[in-house]
C-alpha cells in the first residue's frame, strides 16, 4: 500500500503530464524550495516551481514520465525513479528547440511536513547525456 507521501508525489506527476500546473503545487507549502542539481537551479517558492515545470513542459511538449515510473516511501520522503521522454520542441534553458527525442533516466526527492505539505525537493540526472541527446553537446570517448 503506497503511503499519503507517495500518493502525493505521484499525483503531482500525474497533474504535470495533463499539464495542469496549479494542481501540480497544489499539496506544496508557499516556501516550498527544490534544488535542480544537474544545472544548479535553486527555487525558492511554489510559484518559482509553477515556472519551472511549465518550463520543462514548454521545452518537451510531449514529455512523459509516468509510464515504469517507481515511487518510494521513505517516511517524511518520497523518492520517485522516473525515465523523462519526449521531444525538444521548445527551448530547453539557454539552448533552442532541436526537434530530438529525448529518453533521460531522473531521480526526484520530495521531503513532507507533519501535515503531509511538500516542503523541499531536489532532482537528480544527468545533464551530459541529456546534452548529447539534444546534440548540443559531443559525446565522450571512453
Amino acid at each position: 500500500m503506497a503511503s499519503k507521501q507517495v500518493d502525493a508525489h505521484r499525483a503531482a506527476h500525474e497533474n504535470w503530464e495533463r499539464r495542469e500546473f496549479d494542481a501540480v503545487v497544489a499539496d506544496m507549502v508557499e516556501d516550498f524550495t527544490y534544488e535542480d542539481h544537474s544545472r544548479g537551479l535553486s527555487i525558492t517558492s511554489r510559484d518559482e516551481f509553477v515556472d519551472y515545470v511549465s518550463a520543462w513542459a514548454e521545452s518537451f511538449p510531449d514529455g512523459t514520465i509516468i509510464e515504469g515510473a517507481a515511487y518510494h516511501d521513505a517516511g517524511d520522503t518520497s523518492v520517485a525513479e522516473f525515465i523523462l521522454e519526449g521531444t525538444n520542441d521548445g527551448p530547453f534553458g539557454p539552448f533552442p528547440a532541436t526537434g530530438r527525442h529525448v529518453s533521460l533516466p531522473i531521480c526526484e526527492i520530495i521531503h513532507f511536513d507533519s501535515e503531509g505539505q511538500m516542503v523541499s525537493g531536489g532532482i537528480y540526472y544527468d545533464q551530459l547525456s541529456m546534452l548529447v541527446q539534444l546534440g548540443h553537446a559531443e559525446p565522450t570517448e571512453g
